[in-house]
């Protein structure tokens, strides 16, 4: 696996851009990119004006590899510049550095949440930015909101040498991945674990193990990914939530999610076990 470049989180820029940057600017949910035949890039310049754009509001992310980041964010209806183009985060993945996409969906999320934090939730007075922190702060009655970040857990779960996949129903068609969900106050991520499984597919499971985490800027999770062994149960769909789930080998699969997914790094990695790795399409 290819070593990801170092990032440095802050939020104070540098007092002078005098060198190219990285801009991550957002129209909405659409990252501005240059085109370049069938590639894109992310617009590097000194100064964001220099692409004759006006940013609505802008933030400091930090540096990637040295280079510093800045997340802004564009008007409704603000059209790209020439040879340059809007497109959504899921369809820039593997067109672009995987670094520089993620700190794409980084900025994303800084955005989602600055868009809806203007006005303090309490008082309803204006909000502006925490001068230590990355936070608003109330002008007013001085309450702290900080950036929202929703845990979630994802987990594969195996019995010998099948592994459990499901359709939810708003899945486009064919589609199979592990099973997901939030999870809950109160709980610990082991609890959601096994609350998910047995509330959309009806089994028990055993022997949790972390696998590892991803952001998941779809628009504000961090997904919390196990692995766990089948322990007992017929399978019996939730039918609000489930369209259909199985028990699948290595050799007989379905369409999985793309290679953006923790999904698919769980399902990959049970395949590599199996002695199977595979390449395949989709996306969650």
């Amino acid at each position: 696996m290819e070593k990801r470049k170092p990032f440095v989180s802050s939020i104070v820029p540098p007092t002078e851009q005098r060198e190219p940057a990285w801009w991550f600017a957002f129209r909405g949910d659409e990252l501005l990119v240059h085109r370049e035949g069938s590639s894109i890039s992310i617009p590097c310049v000194a100064e964001f004006p220099e692409l004759g754009l006006t940013a609505v509001s802008r933030h400091y992310l930090g540096q990637l590899a040295g280079r510093h980041c800045y997340a802004v964010d564009l008007a409704e209806g603000t059209a790209p510049p020439a040879g340059m183009s809007f497109e959504g985060l899921r369809q820039v993945y593997g067109r672009v550095d995987e670094d520089l996409f993620w700190v794409a969906g980084r900025a994303a999320q800084i955005l989602h949440w600055d868009r809806r934090n203007r006005f303090c939730g309490r008082c309803g007075s204006r909000m502006g930015d925490n001068a230590t922190e990355r936070a608003k702060e109330c002008s007013q009655c001085g309450l702290l909101v900080f950036p929202r970040l929703s845990p979630a857990i994802i987990v594969l779960v195996e019995r010998a040498q099948q592994l459990l996949l499901a359709r939810p129903h708003h899945f486009p068609p064919g589609l199979y991945s592990v099973i997901a969900g939030f999870v809950e106050p109160g709980e610990t991520l082991e609890d959601a674990v096994v609350r998910e499984v047995r509330e959309e597919v009806g089994i028990a499971i055993k022997d949790l193990r972390y696998f590892g985490s991803q952001s998941w800027p779809f628009p504000h999770s961090l997904m919390i990914g196990f692995t766990a062994t089948y322990a007992g149960g017929e399978i019996s769909l939730d039918e609000v939530e489930m369209e259909d789930a199985g028990w699948f080998t290595a050799d007989n699969l379905p369409t999985l999610p793309g290679k953006i997914s923790i999904a698919r790094e769980l399902i990959d990695w049970f395949l590599t076990k199996q002695g199977r790795p595979i390449e395949g399409s989709g996306g969650r």
